[in-house]
């Protein structure tokens, strides 16, 4: 069996295993036969490990829409592209908090570079680690919590059992989905995500990529960085 017909074959599994026991999923699973679960992603800027976590910090309680426009200004800042950790502590704090990042940001973001670049820290090594083990390595940074690492877990690793509970488009997109009549709690969330397990990660794509949809159809809506 080769590699792409392995992963069909996983992702039908997936997609079997979500519309079994989540009817509401299953309608939007439906409704879109030819899905890519990573299209959503194809919408944002190339991302490693760094990148992701920046992009998760600058979206932390914010919708959308402001999370692609911070990350157009970054990218404008480092000429087309999101900064590694070295390039982002070359730069005058000032600049970073000028993309729309508020000091706090601005500090995880640099406490992170730093770590990353004095040799705390190795990328390769937390790209290797089991998604506990990294989230126990990441959230001892002050600024970074699970929900934040999560979201790195599955742009940047593309691990296959993430959900994103803190993330405000997730969440609106589950109020819209389930037809709920105010905007979910986390803990509202991780409840209704439990029975997806273990493909959360596909779960999540199918939501974000119904949330991005809306955002796309909005008038004025901004293109999509990257």
């Amino acid at each position: 069996m080769t590699e792409d017909s392995s992963r069909a074959a996983l992702l039908q599994e997936a997609r079997s295993h979500l519309r079994s026991v989540d009817p509401v999923l299953a309608r939007l699973i439906a409704a879109r036969p030819d899905f890519d679960p990573r299209a959503w992603m194809a919408q944002l800027p190339p991302m490693d490990l760094y990148g992701a976590l920046l992009f998760q910090i600058a979206g932390q309680q914010l919708s959308v829409a402001a999370t692609r426009r911070i990350l157009g200004r970054v990218e404008d800042m480092f000429g087309g592209h999101l900064p590694s950790a070295a390039e982002l502590l070359a730069v005058d704090p000032g600049r970073v908090r000028e993309a729309g990042f508020s000091w706090r940001k601005v500090g995880t973001l640099r406490d992170l570079a730093e770590r990353l670049t004095d040799g705390r820290l190795d990328a390769d090594v937390l790209s290797s680690l089991s998604d506990d083990e990294l989230l126990t390595e990441l959230t001892a940074i002050p600024g970074i919590g699970p929900w934040t690492v999560q979201g790195a877990l599955l742009i940047a690793l593309q691990r296959e059992d993430v959900v994103l509970p803190g993330d405000l488009a997730l969440r609106k997109a589950i109020q819209v989905v389930y037809q709920l009549g105010h905007l979910p709690s986390q803990q509202e969330v991780l409840a209704i995500a439990e029975k997806w397990r273990p493909y959360r990660s596909l779960a999540t794509s199918y939501l974000f990529s119904a949330a991005l949809e809306r955002v796309e159809e909005a008038p004025g809506a901004p293109a999509a960085s990257g």
